[in-house]
């Protein structure tokens, strides 16, 4: 188990590679669900459910970027749900040149008033000193700016996904 949880936060960190390389999309999933330890698994509250489209071949991406906006992502998940529910994170081709990953929570669901507002800076619905509200914003960045990639929400009570569709090759970093 130790050796399991020292590969993943090594996979995790990307500290031992470049920023820009060719990655597996479902390790960098895999490697950000094991940094939530006991909440997942067969004894934590959390059940995780992978629907992973094996098929998809590793991306020219920033890794170590990704691995953030699947972080902040599945933590706001977790906090959506109470600490308890179903987390779904699903791979799929959008199309020849396109990934897309779906991280889906069974929780109460974002109010449609906010919804609007959760990728913009400093925004957030946290009790004061709990979040910066730079979460979201910080992942739009990087799939959006950083990867010239989409990220958005579609949200209702019971089912809320967040779906982000990523090139197979982002940009390479400007030299």
């Amino acid at each position: 188990r130790i050796s399991d949880l020292v590969a993943a936060v090594r996979s995790y960190s990307q500290m031992d590679r470049a920023p820009y390389q060719s990655a597996d999309i479902h390790e960098l999933l895999r490697s950000t669900l094991m940094m939530f330890g006991e909440k997942f698994g067969k004894d934590g509250p959390i059940r995780v459910v992978k629907e992973f489209d094996k098929s998809i071949p590793e991306l020219l991406c920033y890794p170590g970027d990704l691995n953030q906006v699947w972080t902040n992502i599945i933590d706001n998940a977790i906090q959506a749900m109470n600490g308890r529910g179903t987390l779904t994170v699903r791979t799929a081709r959008e199309n020849d040149g396109m990934v897309r990953v779906e991280i889906c929570d069974d929780g109460p669901g974002i109010p449609a008033e906010i919804v609007d507002r959760i990728f913009t800076p400093f925004f957030t619905t946290k009790p004061f000193g709990e979040g910066t509200g730079l979460g979201l914003d910080l992942a739009w960045r990087i799939v959006a700016e950083k990867h010239q990639g989409n990220l958005r929400v579609e949200s209702r009570p019971g089912d809320t996904r967040f779906i982000v569709l990523l090139p197979m090759v982002a940009p390479a970093p400007v030299e």
